[in-house]
């Protein structure tokens, strides 16, 4: 029987990918975007199915929701959680508008289409549940304090779920990228402009070679991996008869998770003050 799948974030990069991918792999994908142009983009892309969802709006949400369970027949058997975006800004100079912003899109929506799959998966009796987290959901890293305290709760939603969903027939994994080539610097290069007083901080010269890296057509570090290495851990969370809790992907992320558990705070926040900047 085919499998059926709801992606978000779908209008590039790693959501784009898992999409492309799994329809090929033979799943019913119900792709889904915020914006029109992007639908009529992914159609001319050979997806089959695909919706508007805006994580931004509940009511998007709720009806994105109910249009992918008529897709899939009434059945729909996996949920990825990929849409977010990242509000760069030292903390000082983020607005308390900015911060909502940022948890509105990376944890409210997808803490809501997360409710309304699991009620719709324990229906069922099965499912599975995979959220996009980050390396930073594992640590902090200076002038993302937006990004880091969204995917900080991210996980911590989902680690509280995971335990709350122990002997269900419904599962869920966090994946944890690094660096990965997408839309993502660009999105957040826009972000950064439209809510950082730039020019009042005194972190003015950091934001201009922050501009100039976000800005940049390739990521400047040599560890950015393509964004199938995320659908391969998609793919295992999926499909394995037991998937993992966390997926790491790219050396960064290993490489940090590790760190964390070894080194002293001191020596770590050297380590990730001399990254962040």
């Amino acid at each position: 029987m085919q499998k059926s799948i709801l992606i978000t974030g779908c209008s590039s990069g790693i959501g784009l990918c898992a999409a492309q991918t799994l329809q090929n792999r033979g799943w019913l994908v119900i792709a889904s975007c915020r914006q029109t142009e992007d639908v009529e983009t992914l159609i001319s892309l050979g997806l089959k199915h695909v919706i508007l969802l805006d994580l931004n709006d509940e009511a998007s949400i709720e009806s994105g929701f109910h249009l992918a369970k008529e897709i899939a027949g009434g059945q729909l058997d996996a949920l990825f959680n990929n849409g977010a975006y990242g509000q760069p800004g030292a903390v000082e100079d983020l607005t308390t508008q900015a911060l909502r912003l940022q948890f509105e899109a990376n944890v409210f929506g997808t803490h809501a289409l997360t409710r309304l799959a699991v009620k719709h998966m324990l229906e069922q009796g099965c499912g599975r549940i995979v959220q996009n987290s980050s390396v930073l959901g594992l640590v902090a890293m200076p002038f993302r304090g937006a990004y880091n305290a969204s995917k900080f709760a991210l996980e911590g939603l989902t680690d509280t779920l995971r335990l709350e969903l122990k002997g269900s027939p419904v599962f869920i994994s966090l994946i944890e990228p690094g660096p990965i080539e997408s839309q993502f610097r660009a999105n957040a290069l826009v972000a950064l402009k439209a809510h950082v007083d730039i020019k009042a901080s005194r972190h003015q010269t950091g934001y201009e070679a922050a501009m100039a890296r976000l800005g940049a057509s390739k990521s400047n570090s040599r560890f950015t991996l393509p964004a199938d290495a995320v659908v391969k851990k998609l793919i295992h969370a999926l499909e394995a008869d037991k998937p993992k809790a966390r997926y790491f992907v790219t050396f960064p992320t290993y490489l940090m998770a590790f760190l964390k558990r070894v080194f002293p705070i001191a020596w770590l926040d050297a380590v990730l003050i001399k990254g962040g900047s």
